[in-house]
């Protein structure tokens, strides 16, 4: 069993419990449940904003821990003022060390999108989602069918949270939906979980025409970055990188500031 299929079994497991401890009546008596969404679809491709969606995680399966102990109130706040575009948090806790605790912590610190990342399976998660703060949600094409899609689309437009829709290879692409914001390619293979940033270039021009465009992971260079905004990727899902040193506002800041250094760079180039 491939670890993708141990976190898809764990969850349908969790979501079977949360759901006798914690019935949706009661997710809906949230603070956060009326409160309007920040679109991420906008902060993403803000003139003023870097594209980057900075991530709180404190481990992964692959690499096992790498950051257990942060703050995310810190380390939420520091990114926003590196200038990240939106925030994602993982809420898994057995295999990423997150919590839904987290994700509300951010909330209660920054006004600025939420991405919940988390592997959705279940109707449960997304009115969860909304129960905790978040404004977007992340869809795994690869774990759910078309009907699932479609279903969890239209659930989340209701709530007025938008979707990052995770796709890994052109099969996964057919099962985008109309509603859906935006379109992330993961570099990261979640079977084998090796990662290479070219993939996202290879698979660009397959993409959907109007949704946003994000490449995530493996991505740990401002030129790397430069080169997937050429080839027309919007925003870039960062995290290991940030969190793995020992400052990661400061690593997102000195990244960010890289990444306005090689644009002053072009246009200075193209004006001479």
């Amino acid at each position: 069993m491939s670890i993708l299929d141990k976190i898809v079994k764990a969850k349908k497991e969790q979501v079977e419990r949360d759901q006798s401890l914690y019935p949706i009546k009661l997710l809906e008596q949230s603070i956060y449940f009326d409160s309007p969404c920040v679109s991420m679809k906008e902060y993403v491709c803000r003139d003023d904003k870097s594209g980057i969606i900075a991530e709180f995680k404190r481990k992964s399966p692959s690499k096992g821990p790498i950051n257990l102990y942060a703050s995310p109130e810190k380390v939420s706040i520091s990114y926003m003022q590196a200038g990240a575009s939106a925030i994602s948090v993982l809420t898994d806790k057995e295999f990423f060390g997150g919590s839904n605790e987290d994700l509300k912590t951010i909330r209660n610190y920054n006004y600025c999108p939420i991405l919940r990342k988390e592997f959705i399976v279940s109707d449960y998660q997304i009115i969860e989602a909304k129960s905790i703060g978040a404004d977007a949600i992340l869809l795994i094409a690869s774990i759910l069918s078309e009907n699932e899609i479609k279903q969890y689309v239209a659930l989340a437009k209701t709530l007025g949270l938008e979707i990052l829709f995770e796709v890994h290879d052109a099969d996964e692409i057919k099962k985008y939906v109309e509603g859906i914001e935006l379109i992330g390619v993961n570099n990261r293979n979640l079977k084998t979980f090796q990662t290479d940033y070219n993939y996202s270039k290879e698979i660009y021009d397959q993409l959907p025409l109007d949704a946003v465009k994000i490449s995530e992971s493996g991505i740990n260079d401002a030129n790397v970055v430069k080169e997937l905004q050429d080839c027309g990727y919007d925003g870039f899902l960062i995290g290991e990188y940030f969190m793995a040193s020992g400052d990661p506002g400061a690593s997102c800041r000195k990244f960010v500031k890289e990444l306005r250094s090689t644009r002053y760079s072009d246009v200075e180039s193209y004006k001479s």
